[in-house]
């Protein structure tokens, strides 16, 4: 078994700790030791059964696993800011699946990334690293994920449709085969997305249409 560190304390990062703790049930892989937090405040307590071991920025000194459990909505490049400042090589991320997904052949997942409860991957498709792939979700052939994407729960992807990187996908939002949702797009929960989406963009309705500009100079500031 290997040492885990959970970055985050939220909703994400709990439930990752209970992939990898499903995880071990079928095959003892992981050694949970807890979660980080630069909230000062948290330090100490307990979440989900498990400690809040101190700051960020205490694992780089490690050598447990890490996986990059942070964003929402509102600030989705929060996982690409923090695995930029934190500079561990690829071998450190942890890769987490809970047991309930399917895994097809010819499917590849890229390090820190995770796969909640209930995911399909069919067939012959990329998922790239540090990506957030929520319960339900299913992701066809010849997809393509690129890194720091997050995929909200229920949503399902048309065969060759690529994610480009950092896009944000709603709950419930179908993404038509073929199409490209361009890097650092968010997608609004239930949309229909029938053609390609530019970057930083925020797309929704059905047929999903433009709204506004994803405004991604607020959200990493």
């Amino acid at each position: 078994m290997r040492d885990l560190v959970i970055v985050g304390a939220g909703g994400f990062a709990r439930e990752t700790a209970s992939a990898a703790a499903a995880a071990n049930r079928v095959r003892p892989t992981w050694r949970i030791l807890g979660f980080a937090d630069d909230n000062p405040a948290l330090h100490g307590t307990v979440r989900s059964g498990l400690p809040i071991l101190g700051s960020v920025d205490d694992v780089i000194g490690t050598d447990a696993a890490v996986v990059v459990c942070v964003g929402n909505p509102s600030n989705y490049t929060a996982r690409r800011g923090i695995v930029e400042r934190l500079g561990l090589p690829a071998e450190r991320y942890a890769t987490v699946v809970h047991p309930s997904a399917e895994v097809g052949a010819g499917c590849t997942v890229g390090p820190g990334s995770v796969l909640l409860a209930g995911t399909v991957l069919t067939a012959d498709l990329e998922v790239g690293s540090h990506v957030a792939v929520m319960p339900h979700v299913v992701i066809t052939h010849e997809d393509r994920i690129e890194d720091y994407v997050t995929i909200a729960s229920g949503v399902r992807l048309g065969g060759g449709a690529t994610l480009r990187q950092g896009a944000y996908i709603g709950a419930g939002a179908l993404v038509r085969e073929g199409v490209t949702v361009g890097a650092w797009s968010q997608i609004g929960m239930g949309s229909v997305v029938l053609r390609d989406v530019p970057p930083d963009e925020v797309w929704v309705g059905s047929p999903a249409r433009f709204l506004r500009s994803a405004k991604l100079e607020e959200l990493t500031s």
